[in-house]
């Protein structure tokens, strides 16, 4: 009688939402949170190094926009010269920097880039008073040439050891020391153009020495 009882208790139908496993065995409702939590964990994991790293990049190149507004209050002239050493130049130079081994051998080789820019912008048919204007800028944007080879290997080490946070920090401090300068030279000292690649070379600096120290 007992097992007729047991047996009156089986349910007809099972229940197929509980009952359902992928093939490893587990339950596809634990499995999805499962991944969800993982892609939860990852997604914390990957931005603890890219976010304070994509903040480092956004305050470095801040310090361009900067520069360049600060330029732009001078004049149309000024402002043409900055952004050709700043945009063309320093940019053509950073491109090169990143595929050599030796970056600081690579600085010293690519030293004729800087030296001779005005004759180079000459040649590819830029106005002459610009030409002239972005080679004395270009002059005086060699020390922060030469901090690329410094501060990006830095940077790379510091990723390497999980300090990225440290990068953004620095980055931060870098940009408000930008802002504070580029005030100075440019609206109290009235350095013109000069001023702005000064607040720029110095700028740079403050961040590579910053990464260094730590």
């Amino acid at each position: 009688i007992s097992k007729s009882l047991e047996d009156a208790k089986v349910p007809l139908l099972d229940n197929f939402a509980s009952t359902v496993r992928s093939s490893d065995g587990q339950d596809v409702d634990d499995q999805d949170q499962y991944l969800a939590r993982r892609l939860w964990i990852e997604s914390k994991k990957l931005w603890h190094i890219v976010g304070p790293s994509i903040f480092s990049r956004m305050a470095s190149y801040s310090m361009f926009v900067i520069t360049q507004a600060s330029a732009g209050h001078l004049g149309n002239l000024e402002l043409a010269g900055i952004s050709i050493a700043t945009n063309v130049i320093i940019g053509f130079d950073f491109g090169l920097l990143r595929s050599w081994i030796v970056l600081f051998v690579c600085c010293v080789l690519l030293l004729p880039l800087y030296l001779c820019a005005s004759l180079f912008l000459k040649l590819l048919g830029q106005p002459p008073e610009v030409a002239e204007l972005s080679g004395l800028v270009a002059m005086w944007m060699i020390p922060l040439h030469f901090s690329f080879a410094f501060q990006f290997p830095l940077q790379r080490f510091l990723q390497s050891q999980m300090k990225a946070g440290v990068i953004a920090w620095v980055s931060l401090l870098a940009l408000v020391v930008h802002l504070i300068v580029s005030w100075l030279f440019v609206y109290k000292l009235k350095l013109g153009v000069v001023g702005t690649a000064a607040t720029l070379n110095f700028s740079w600096w403050v961040l590579t020495m910053s990464v260094s120290d730590d």
